[in-house]
């Protein structure tokens, strides 16, 4: 079943009428939304094993804008998802050049990390068909895989709310700005006494000494206004891994985020959320002396203070056109780091024992590295893409990767973009890319893991964000939004230009 919400107005219109904010926008911009909720027995992604849906709590969505300055037209969509493998994304960029004209290489495509979400990934359907029996029975029978149909539903929806959005796109007026949350996020990384790092170590471990990261307290956001002043959709940015898990099929912690918008500004608005570069932070304080909350109460304080964020965001931010739009693209070729003749020997060993047998953590990761090898005689060097959307003075940069928060803000920190986007998980998926000093001896945790998800290069990243940073810089942002003057000066209110009357 579809589920379809999408605004509509005559271009041309003049804009809003009944607002302070003053001028007309040279910049069309259309929202619209479709429903890619799977269905009740799918399989559940996020792990390294099957588990399978069992109940619904809200409704999956791909959510998609489109800008369209009148020389070039972008689209960035957010889907509910865990990932998008790089085969959906070059179907979907195929299509939608063929159904509405907007390039391919113009197109952006998020994926949330929902851990909540539809069957898209982990092992693709047919990328093992080639391999041994063994490896062939690892991927498909005791891994999380892609549900084929399901993919299929992906493509279709993606497709269809991005036409949604490209017809009706009208004359709206637009703004950009950011609020500050840093109460909702943390890094799941801790530095350990004996000179390590942890991933999740365990509150109240007596060997946790600090955090072994930054979090990226920005909450970005963009919205575009009717001619009555109503808010027709926004963009929303922020970094933190959706995996706040309320219970059954859910957009996880986006849903709420969602609702506090439309609590305060109206069901019809269309709220697409890009994830943030956030491959080390997640919703849990392991420092926190402090009982965490869990399920539906996680993604409630999460979603509910990043959606008040952006309310705040939206209310003052200054309206008018965001131009001009355009995309740049830059791909990179990154080798896989390959795990020792002697390690794939061991793994191989492990998995033909029973996982209780053998401990479920070593037979898991033993399966990875089995499966791994076959991937590095096929593949063993990746194609990454790095894309630059711009609107205004704002632009997206994002990358296919679980990208540790450093890169992103470093990627802020050198853009000349008054507002800089990293998105993560974006037009494919190349799993953890790490830092260099996570990979080194002083690192380690559950992100430096070597798996068939996990397994660039320790310079994967930098590259990454080299390239992210030149493509932020070429071209010049566009004017930011002003405030209208106030009125010139005439006189003092009369009610209060008196002295002070004692009797």
């Amino acid at each position: 079943m579809w589920r379809r919400t999408f605004l509509s107005l005559p271009a041309g219109s003049q804009l809003l009428a009944q607002s302070r904010w003053s001028g007309s926008s040279t910049v069309k911009a259309g929202f619209a939304e479709a429903d890619i909720t799977p269905e009740i027995g799918m399989e559940q992604p996020g792990g390294y094993g099957k588990v399978f849906h069992k109940s619904l709590h809200d409704p999956c969505k791909a959510r998609a804008a489109v800008f369209d300055d009148g020389a070039r037209r972008v689209a960035i969509v957010g889907l509910d998802a865990l990932m998008i493998p790089r085969h959906l994304v070059l179907a979907v960029r195929k299509q939608i050049a063929s159904r509405c004209g907007i390039p391919g290489e113009a197109v952006l495509l998020n994926a949330s990390h929902s851990h909540s979400s539809g069957p898209v990934g982990m092992v693709q359907p047919g990328e093992f068909d080639q391999a041994p029996e063994l490896v062939r029975r690892l991927a498909y029978e005791k891994s999380s895989c892609a549900d084929a149909r399901y993919l299929e539903r992906v493509r279709e929806q993606i497709v269809a709310a991005v036409c949604l959005a490209d017809r009706s796109k009208a004359g709206l007026v637009c703004g950009v700005g950011s609020g500050r949350e840093d109460k909702a996020a943390f890094n799941r990384r801790i530095r350990m006494k004996q000179g390590s790092t942890f991933t999740h170590p365990g509150q109240g471990n007596p060997d946790m000494l600090q955090y072994a990261g930054p979090i990226d307290p920005e909450v970005g956001v963009i919205g575009a206004w009717d001619p009555n002043g109503k808010l027709a959709g926004c963009i929303v940015n922020y970094a933190c891994h959706a995996t706040t898990s309320p219970g059954g099929i859910s957009a996880n912690w986006i849903y709420y985020l969602e609702k506090t918008i439309r609590g305060f500004f109206g069901d019809q608005v269309v709220v697409v959320f890009v994830q943030g570069a956030c491959g080390d932070v997640t919703q849990v304080d392991n420092l926190s002396p402090h009982q965490q909350p869990a399920g539906d109460e996680y993604a409630q304080i999460v979603g509910g203070r990043v959606g008040a964020e952006a309310v705040r965001a939206l209310l003052s931010m200054p309206r008018g056109a965001l131009a001009p739009v355009d995309s740049l693209i830059k791909n990179l070729r990154i080798p896989r780091r390959k795990p020792s003749p002697e390690r794939v020997s061991a793994s191989l060993a492990l998995v033909k024992k029973d996982p209780k047998e053998a401990g479920v953590t070593e037979w898991t990761f033993a399966k990875e590295i089995v499966m791994l090898d076959f991937m590095i005689q096929r593949e063993p060097v990746v194609d990454v893409e790095v894309q630059a959307i711009q609107v205004g003075p704002a632009v997206f940069i994002s990358n296919p990767a679980e990208y540790f928060v450093e890169f992103g803000l470093e990627i802020k920190s050198k853009s000349r973009f008054p507002y800089t986007f990293p998105a993560e998980l974006s037009n494919g998926c190349v799993g953890y890319v790490p830092t260099e000093e996570a990979l080194s001896e002083s690192g380690g945790g559950y992100e430096t893991r070597l798996t068939s998800y996990s397994n660039l290069i320790p310079e994967a990243g930098r590259m990454i964000a080299v390239a992210g940073i030149e493509l932020a810089n070429k071209h010049p942002p566009g004017a930011m939004p002003a405030p209208p003057k106030a009125r010139p000066f005439s006189a003092p209110w009369p009610y209060g230009n008196v002295p002070a009357e004692l009797k």
